[in-house]
């Protein structure tokens, strides 16, 4: 399964059916779980753990150091997850032992080509990377967002579950879980109720959110003032305590707003 022109270090620790292409590199420190596929020209270094049954295309480069000039040569790591697609020319950086010390990418995700994920960034599931999405080092995205061509994420900032941005965004502050942002810089236009639609969320739900949404962005509230009127709105739409939650942590961008 591993092609006669390709290169697989000693220590490397691949499942017995996982398939390399012609002319990648497999470093010393990478473990790849069962089924997945590695295309050709791919180069995979560092400390990378790589799980089962992924696609990974030509031409990606996943866990090369950091572009952070702090960086000093520590053992930090890239971790992806299960059933990913990973299109062609893809960057994934491993972290730096200045924040978490890993890159993550989770299960389930689907990463168009040029995509990048600098340094300690956090992809969670089922997440849709569209072409040329460049995400800076430290960032959070949570499950379901999906990030338009072309959409530029500065360091730091979090972007919720079930958002999605517009293509060309710059998002220069965190982006709450199922609202909808486009423009440079990125703003608020409303919720993703065709993207929530589609994940089976009821009729009920979606105005439970929709009203939420206006009571953070249209209200004329203070961000905590909106935070606590959402909180109690709550009880009639669960779903809501994913944004309460967000809003509540601790971030270092503040909201679009």
């Amino acid at each position: 399964m591993i092609h006669e022109t390709a290169i697989v270090y000693g220590g490397a620790n691949l499942a017995s059916d996982v398939t390399i292409g012609p002319y990648s590199i497999v470093g010393e420190h990478v473990e790849i779980g069962a089924g997945t596929e590695i295309g050709a020209h791919a180069v995979i270094t560092g400390h990378t753990r790589i799980g089962s049954r992924n696609r990974i295309f030509h031409h990606v480069s996943l866990g090369e150091v950091p572009q952070d000039k702090k960086y000093s040569g520590e053992p930090t790591t890239l971790e992806i997850g299960d059933d990913n697609v990973i299109r062609e020319f893809c960057t994934f950086n491993i972290g730096t032992v200045q924040d978490r010390g890993y890159t993550r990418l989770g299960d389930r995700n689907w990463v168009m080509a040029y995509v990048h994920m600098a340094h300690d960034t956090i992809v969670s599931n089922d997440v849709i990377l569209a072409n040329c999405t460049q995400l800076a080092g430290h960032v959070e995205v949570g499950d379901f967002a999906m990030l338009g061509g072309f959409t530029g994420v500065h360091q730091f900032c979090r972007v919720g579950a079930h958002a999605v941005t517009g293509v060309g965004s710059v998002v220069l502050a965190d982006v709450p879980p199922f609202v909808t942002a486009m423009g440079n810089t990125a703003q608020p236009y409303g919720i993703n109720s065709e993207g929530l639609k589609r994940r089976g969320f009821a009729a009920q739900t979606i105005s439970g959110i929709r009203r939420a949404y206006k009571t953070l962005y249209r209200s004329g509230l203070k961000l905590e003032e909106a935070r606590a009127a959402i909180g109690e709105q709550v009880k009639a739409c669960p779903e809501l305590e994913t944004l309460v939650k967000f809003l509540s942590s601790t971030s270092q961008r503040s909201i679009i707003r």
